[in-house]
């Protein structure tokens, strides 16, 4: 199994005393400056590992998803970043862990993998990169695969009027109302004989758009949004 370093992502005191820092920062923020409302928190497992799969639309959709649990996500971020030493701690210590830039898909995997392993939770957009639009993208595959890999349950997670807050290509972070939906948990299948068809895995990913549509329509709804 992959290692992925761990450093200041355990449970020592400054870890967990800059963690929550910067998550009630993050949630300061949104309440004051974006007005964010979160619908269904009580879907979001409290312990175990699992998947937090949101929309993605704007770039402050990642510090968004951090927030919405009191648990420390994981998530994955270029490993340049992790070459500035300063930089370096405060990703790790706010869940992130390095992937290396051209790695194969394979690899990425197998890192995210050993987070669900340790049964830490892990925050994956399966629309990919940022997006635009009223409706859910194709998906890749990934949340899936690992979903079924691991044996643990996929979060969908919608998010309303981020687009509006930090559009794509924009510097700016403008004030606008926020909402966002927590739906229930997707559990991937269940082999009989040991093994699952590769069908499973688009399967599953066809029933996470479903879902993420779902809960995006209802986030847009309420922040006063047509769908």
């Amino acid at each position: 199994m992959t290692k992925v370093d761990t450093f200041l992502v355990g449970q020592g005191f400054g870890s967990k005393f800059f963690y929550r820092l910067i998550r009630g920062l993050i949630i300061l923020l949104s309440v004051v400056y974006f007005r964010v409302r979160v619908f269904g928190k009580e879907n979001v497992p409290k312990t175990g590992a699992f998947i937090l799969a949101p929309i993605h639309r704007s770039n402050i959709d990642t510090p968004l998803a951090s927030s919405v649990a009191t648990r420390r996500m994981r998530f994955m971020g270029k490993d340049s970043l992790w070459k500035i030493k300063p930089i370096s701690v405060v990703l790790s210590a706010l869940g992130g862990f390095p992937v290396s830039r051209g790695t194969a898909d394979l690899e990425a995997l197998k890192r995210c993998l050993a987070v669900l392993a340790l049964g830490e939770p892990l925050v994956m957009f399966p629309e990919g990169t940022r997006q635009s639009g009223p409706t859910v993208h194709p998906l890749f595959d990934g949340a899936a695969y690992l979903a079924i890999k691991a044996g643990v349950p996929i979060v969908p997670v919608g998010f309303g009027g981020t687009e509006g807050v930090m559009p794509k290509g924009s510097k700016m972070i403008y004030p606008r109302k926020c909402s966002v939906v927590i739906g229930q948990p997707i559990f991937p299948p269940v082999a009989q004989d040991g093994r699952l068809p590769r069908s499973a895995t688009t399967e599953l990913t066809a029933e996470l758009r479903v879902a993420l549509q779902v809960v995006f329509d209802l986030a847009k709804q309420k922040v006063g949004q047509t769908i």
